[in-house]
């Protein structure tokens, strides 16, 4: 008879977990993320902006060449000697220049390198993130299915339990407050379920919008095995995000463009050096205000331009005092970087282990509210235990189920969350993530 009783459950929960025909991987989802996503798109984009705006830096050293030409027209008229003419003049001139000797030029070079850095660092942190939200929308799809199963199968129990306890009312085996009490139960448990499916419809809405698709079915898995975080030590894992971390890296850049700010500030005082050329061809038709006679001069030159700045009103001094501020602030901002990444390693990596010792409690409670479930069923039917009894006790066991269900997803979020703490989160790690699931 209790094998029997069991079959609504099991069919409720084999149908709710039942793999759509359009279902897709996590590692599926998340190449459709990389296409379509809209936040990962505009990362992109300012990453190329970004190094478009860091190469700018290098034409402070490299040569500059221009072009300029005109056309005039004149007219000439003097009284003594008698003279009285138009004529035309037209002009080109090529004219170049070489930084021999400019600081502040080679710094902004040195500072685009710098830029150029910070963007991919900062293309990497939209990566990472874009890791966390694919799998954080792709599980909460799954535990929200979990929901709805474990409801379902909930209410096909409550549902089993309703009939018995009108059965054994009608037989005089029972009173009608154990109808009444199931009856209870069965209309709150189909609350739950109207509240599952709400939540199930909005968590695939989430996920559609990361992927930019409709209808988005993720493929029903189960975590078969919860690992432990390797290395075992969150100190070990703060030592890896002080080299891995991009948010520590985007402020040791900024550490050094702010170095080199200083540099560009104290090169006011220094002298500039230039190497300059130019070559001139004009044509006078028609003469000129020498001479009437058509002519052609050229002119060429080359040679240095020196400069040295003798007094800027204090410009300079002040600059570099501003200057010397900033690096400071900056130095300080990567201090409190530090701390900020190193304790977020730390609260990821005791979350994960938390977690794991949740993972291990709902085991043992999933196993002991079973049994529960079976001596209560047993009591009802030999007249020591009531109704309410059975009850309570299928509802503490689809809510224990619920809850493993989810502290295993959390455990395995929790894993990708500790490595985007320390900055080595990649998406190869999706890949490793696989082999803990199985359909």
């Amino acid at each position: 008879m209790k094998s029997m009783r069991l079959v609504p459950l099991a069919l409720a929960v084999g149908l709710a977990f039942a793999a759509p025909a359009r279902a897709e991987s996590l590692l599926q989802l998340y190449e459709a993320a990389r296409a379509q996503d809209a936040n990962w798109q505009s990362a992109r984009s300012q990453y190329e902006a970004n190094l478009a705006r860091a190469a700018q830096a290098v034409a402070g050293i490299l040569p500059q060449a221009g072009l300029a030409a005109n056309v005039t027209r004149s007219h000439f008229e003097l009284d003594v000697p008698p003279a009285d003419r138009y004529y035309t003049t037209q002009s080109a001139t090529v004219s170049a220049s070489q930084p021999l000797y400019r600081p502040a030029n080679w710094a902004t070079f040195k500072q685009g390198d710098k830029q150029a850095q910070q963007a991919e660092y900062q293309l990497t942190v939209a990566g990472q993130d874009l890791v966390i939200r694919v799998s954080q929308a792709y599980f909460d799809v799954l535990a929200a299915q979990d929901t709805l199963a474990f409801v379902r199968a909930q209410k096909a129990a409550v549902a089993e339990q309703l009939a018995s306890a009108k059965r054994n009312f009608e037989v005089g085996t029972a009173t009608i407050t154990d109808t009444r009490e199931a009856q209870a139960r069965y209309d709150l448990v189909l609350a739950q379920e109207i509240a599952a499916e709400n939540d199930l419809r909005v968590k695939k809405l989430a996920l559609d919008t990361i992927v930019g698709k409709n209808n988005v079915e993720p493929d029903p898995v189960a975590v078969t095995k919860v690992p432990s975080p390797q290395p075992a030590d969150p100190e070990a894992w703060v030592q890896q995000a002080e080299a891995a971390s991009p948010q520590i890296l985007l402020q040791r850049a900024a550490v050094d463009i702010a170095t080199l700010e200083v540099d560009k500030a104290r090169a006011g005082h220094k002298p500039t050096v230039d190497l300059v050329a130019s070559q001139n061809v004009t044509r006078n038709v028609g003469g000129s205000t020498t001479s009437g006679i058509d002519n052609r001069p050229k002119l060429g030159s080359i040679g240095l331009n020196f400069n040295l700045p003798l007094f800027a009103g204090f410009a300079t001094q002040n600059r570099i005092r501003e200057t010397l501020a900033l690096e400071q602030k900056a130095r300080d901002d990567l201090e409190a970087t530090r701390r900020t990444v190193a304790q977020q390693v730390r609260t990821a990596y005791f979350g994960v282990v938390s977690g794991e010792g949740q993972v291990r409690a709902l085991e043992a409670a999933e196993a002991s509210s079973q049994s529960a479930l079976d001596a209560n069923r047993l009591g009802y039917q030999v007249g020591v235990r009531i109704n309410i009894d059975v009850l309570n006790a299928q509802s503490q066991l689809f809510q224990t189920k619920r809850d493993l269900a989810q502290a295993r997803y959390n455990v395995v979020l929790g894993h990708l969350k500790l490595r985007q703490a320390n900055g080595t989160l990649t998406p190869d790690d999706l890949t490793r993530l696989s082999q803990l699931l199985k359909p």
